[in-house]
């Protein structure tokens, strides 16, 4: 079967790269507001399988990756920051708080259409960040379009006290530890 990650995603892709397998990508286009009084962890399920649903037509007997994030500080959702501004504000938050990573999953198979899917967390634990640091953290990697307003895989490194969670690749958005369960599960072996 061909296997279709949905999402324009770059960090999700290096991130499915990493498996060695051969799949491709479609951009699935959904309405992506939250429900009201949906929890977080139920939004980004819903999510994940809008979209892989989303592109299941031009997929044919295809395995359909979905996936959505979003990240918690203190029961609030972060959204990207989109300017240095927006970045500084949600960093002072953060300083020396806890921000969950909530990332829905799905895995369509659209030749029977199950449908697996699951939350994975993940949680990063910050420093205490004066302004300064905080400023030059900024400055030089200008994480912008991060929810949290950093990059982990490169200098946000320096922010944090310790990482939470079962699978580090949720942290940048797409658990891959679940997802080779979920193929192993439709025959799809990473290994064999």
């Amino acid at each position: 079967m061909k296997l279709v990650l949905g999402s324009t995603s770059p960090f999700r892709k290096a991130l499915l790269e990493k498996l060695h397998i051969d799949f491709e990508c479609d951009s699935p286009n959904i309405d992506e507001t939250p429900l009201p009084d949906e929890a977080i962890e139920d939004m980004v399920v819903r999510l994940a399988i809008a979209k892989a649903q989303a592109i299941s037509a031009r997929h044919p007997d295809s395995l359909i990756i979905g996936s959505d994030q979003s990240a918690v500080l203190n029961g609030e959702k972060l959204s990207k920051p989109g300017n240095f501004e927006n970045a500084f504000k949600q960093l002072t938050r953060a300083s020396g708080q806890k921000i969950t990573f909530q990332t829905g999953l799905c895995l369509l198979n659209t030749s029977t259409g199950n449908i697996q899917s699951s939350c994975v967390p993940y949680t990063v634990a910050f420093k205490e960040l004066t302004p300064g640091m905080i400023e030059n953290y900024l400055r030089k990697e200008e994480p912008y379009n991060c929810a949290g307003s950093f990059k982990s895989e490169a200098l946000g490194i320096a922010l944090f006290e310790r990482f939470e969670g079962a699978d580090p690749n949720a942290l940048v958005g797409l658990p891959l530890i679940e997802l080779v369960n979920f193929l192993g599960n439709e025959g799809f072996s990473i290994l064999d």
